[in-house]
């Protein structure tokens, strides 16, 4: 299959996909749920943080941590209320509330600077990099690390800059980045949509290889890189608008040479 042909795989798939009926089945639906920026911000930042596993456990684990927040995400980080929380209260899988409490403690004293976090990469010019959301992992981790006393923690944003795909962030960049008014909320205008990488894991990995598109096997920030750049071939304004069309792909087990 070619690039032409590939391209018209993913094209066709993405517009069946990206619809609003995909909401409800997927975590975007939970910052879609608010109105305030701060609080579509963090909800998606944390959502996506535990994006990973069996679908309905991310649904489910997603719900309970924003009850957790009396579903006032803002408030409930301003006043500090995850410093109640046990360090040991189990999130979703591997993430605990000790997670969760460094995470929001860092953005605290983020937005204790500035109006929104999309104020925050303005501000910081990181909308200009060819590669932003490996600039706002690095700019945000060392404000969240020194919040924390120089601890760090793997499981909200990755230090391994150099090699990890950076799914969870780069998703979340796509859900507030993306403009379309479907699923995508389009809220950040800090950050050009043709800057957006695609969410890597293992389903989008195993679709990329599977079409041709890369022979690397590692679900690594290169394959992020190489994928990433076929999507602009693609749809060069819109690159990630094909993820829906790859994740699609990869999790419904399409067969790809039918």
């Amino acid at each position: 299959m070619n690039l032409s042909e590939t391209g018209s795989l993913l094209l066709e798939e993405a517009h069946r996909i990206n619809r609003p009926e995909f909401i409800k089945d997927d975590p975007v639906q939970f910052p879609r749920r608010f109105e305030d920026l701060r609080d579509i911000e963090i909800t998606s930042l944390l959502v996506a943080s535990i994006s990973w596993g069996k679908r309905s456990m991310i649904l489910r684990d997603a719900e309970r941590m924003l009850n957790l927040m009396d579903n006032q995400p803002y408030r409930y980080m301003m006043e500090r209320g995850y410093e109640d929380l046990d360090d040991n209260l189990n999130v979703h899988r591997t993430f605990f509330a000790r997670n969760l409490k460094w995470y929001l403690r860092g953005l605290r004293s983020i937005y204790e600077h500035y109006d929104s976090l999309d104020s925050f990469i303005s501000r910081n010019r990181i909308g200009e990099d060819e590669a932003p959301a490996w600039l706002l992992a690095s700019t945000m981790g060392k404000i969240v690390t020194d919040s924390n006393n120089g601890e760090t923690c793997s499981q909200c944003i990755p230090t391994n800059l150099h090699t990890t795909a950076l799914k969870r962030i780069n998703m979340a960049l796509r859900w507030m980045v993306r403009d379309d008014g479907i699923v995508d909320m389009g809220v950040w205008k800090s950050i050009p949509k043709e800057k957006l990488f695609i969410p890597l894991d293992v389903h989008v990995g195993n679709t990329a290889r599977g079409l041709g598109i890369t022979e690397r096997r590692a679900n690594d920030r290169k394959c992020c890189e190489i994928i990433t750049s076929a999507m602009k071939e693609i749809c060069p304004h819109d690159p990630t608008l094909l993820d829906f069309a790859l994740f699609g792909i990869g999790v419904n087990g399409k067969k790809l040479h039918e």
